[in-house]
């Protein structure tokens, strides 16, 4: 069973302590950082989600493995692009437990596919309020973040298309293999 909350006011402090703490790291390394982005479910007010800070940063294509430099030297892991092009994933210390930390190249559709989600359930209470019950009823019978994934696709879709996605788009983010639980090193 995958844990989905109600909508915790904590967050955003959250968020914001993990952007400070990174962009002073990058700042001291010289590594210039376009945005730190709160995305996923925790960064729409009144949605409930998974406990889970997710955050971009957003560098220039020639910066990502600088700013990755700067994560491993905060205690993170290197995973790579576990399938998905252009966004780099990190897992946390224990430290940040309960975080979840890419580097994305600026304009790259991981970066858009995120961005637009959020933008979208932020300006709209009915798709909000139907994406929240999708995720809980997902995650009261999914064995798993992969079935998890899989169960919330079809709304996550209409999301994408109201965001206006093109229809490529949204195909190419369909068809991304995310990786088992077993790929991840946890």
């Amino acid at each position: 069973m995958i844990t989905v909350v109600d909508y915790d006011p904590a967050w955003p402090d959250r968020f914001r302590a993990l952007r400070s703490e990174y962009h002073r790291a990058l700042v001291e390394h010289d590594v210039p950082v376009l945005a730190i982005e709160h995305v996923g479910s925790t960064s729409v007010p009144g949605l409930a989600a998974k406990p889970v800070i997710d955050c971009d940063i957003v560098v220039r294509a020639d910066q990502v493995r600088a700013a990755g430099d700067v994560l491993v030297g905060l205690g993170f892991t290197a995973l790579g692009e576990l399938g998905v092009p252009q966004r780099w994933a990190f897992k946390e210390p224990p430290r940040l437990a309960g975080t979840a930390t890419y580097v994305v190249v600026e304009g790259a559709l991981a970066l858009r596919n995120h961005l637009a989600v959020r933008d979208v359930l932020r300006a709209d209470p009915v798709l909000r309020q139907r994406y929240a019950a999708v995720k809980k009823a997902v995650a009261a019978t999914a064995g798993d973040i992969v079935e998890y994934g899989r169960g919330k696709n079809a709304m996550v879709q209409e999301l994408l298309a109201a965001a206006g996605l093109t229809p490529d788009e949204r195909a190419s983010i369909n068809t991304l293999q995310v990786p088992t639980l077993d790929d991840v090193p946890r």
